[in-house]
């Protein structure tokens, strides 16, 4: 039990026992996130982690950073901060995922400008459900109180996960081929990108987050904050299921237009109909309250998308079976065909 204290740290706005605290809060919550290959307990100065390197060859880490953006606004005006955490677990371990890693573990920075334990204790059980979800530890972390450089009400908050895959296994796009499919997972909404238009065409503010939207069957904000779809059991039981997996897209901030084109080679081009999976509402009103252009939309929302890879032809069919099998949507949403190494949609 630490007797750590400092009056005139406290006086100038840092409650270091506030810290404690959180800590205190959060510790079972970290702890079943637990998975083997944790080392120590939270606490240390460092996460440590040992990977089981058994079966693999030759193994590569890999790694994956983001924050939250200002999808925390909305988290702040309607005084929510239990989801957010997934989305920052979310828009990484996602990353991860397509290069063909499993996450092993993650760790989070949060900045604040007032150490409230149980707010902080709100946001860190989102981090640990997305670390459930993910499959992934929580070895670690970071609250940082820093006062009159953030409000005392607000903060940020980001993170850094590490996966692992045999080099052999990666998933790069050198084998993506003319004809293969592109098969789509759904996303549950907006995720954590495009906010900065969001808040912009709706004017966000607490009364009209609390606006119901028949269309949404929800308020604004509650759909707006619905977290981001972590993908990675739903890719790793395709791969489980030895489907050839020859590319893959996560489709964040910048949308369809930049994030696919990312998964092709040169001379390939992606060919997505835009009518073989179903679109939210949630974007309807977006591009209806915000006059906003339908190649706009596309190349900034992921429109009901959040992931899409690539598999041969004849493994199409059977990587749909696995997904449901696992529990999971696919649509088939697409070919690869030969052409600039960009994406064409289709209506």
């Amino acid at each position: 039990m630490s007797d750590s204290h400092s009056a005139s740290y406290a006086a100038a706005g840092v409650d270091v026992t506030a810290g404690y605290e959180a800590v205190r809060r959060i510790k079972p919550m970290v702890e079943s996130t637990y998975i083997p290959g944790v080392m120590g307990t939270l606490g240390g100065f460092g996460g440590m982690f040992a990977p089981n390197f058994q079966g693999m060859k030759k193994p590569v880490l890999v790694s994956g950073t983001d924050g939250v953006g200002t999808k925390l606004k909305l988290a702040f005006l309607m005084d929510k901060h239990d989801t957010v955490g997934i989305d920052c677990v979310a828009m990484c371990v996602n990353d991860i995922v397509c290069g063909g890693a499993a996450p092993m573990f993650f760790l989070d920075y949060i900045a604040c400008g007032k150490n409230d334990p149980a707010r902080i204790a709100d946001i860190v059980s989102g981090i640990t459900e997305g670390c459930r979800q993910a499959g992934c530890a929580l070895v670690g972390g970071e609250t940082a109180e820093m006062p009159g450089f953030y409000p005392v009400d607000e903060y940020d908050l980001a993170g850094f996960s590490v996966g692992m895959v045999d080099e052999e296994k990666i998933i790069d796009g050198k084998r993506l081929s003319c004809g293969d499919v592109l098969i789509g997972l759904p996303s549950t909404g907006v995720h954590s990108n495009g906010f900065s238009l969001v808040r912009k065409i709706f004017d966000v503010n607490q009364e009209n987050l609390r606006e119901f939207y028949p269309s949404l069957g929800a308020t604004l904000g509650e759909t707006l904050l619905t977290p981001t779809k972590i993908y990675v059991k739903a890719i790793q039981a395709v791969l489980d299921a030895q489907i050839d997996i020859r590319a893959v897209s996560h489709i964040t901030g910048g949308g369809f237009y930049e994030n696919v084109p990312r998964m092709m080679t040169e001379g390939l081009t992606a060919v997505i109909d835009l009518k073989s999976f179903p679109r939210p509402p949630i974007f309807d009103l977006i591009q209806e309250k915000g006059n906003v252009p339908e190649r706009d939309m596309y190349n900034t929302f992921n429109m009901g998308l959040g992931m899409i890879f690539a598999v041969p032809a004849g493994e199409a069919d059977a990587a749909i079976r696995v997904l449901q099998a696992a529990g999971e949507t696919g649509y088939i949403v697409g070919l690869v065909v030969e052409g600039n190494g960009g994406v064409e949609l289709q209506r």
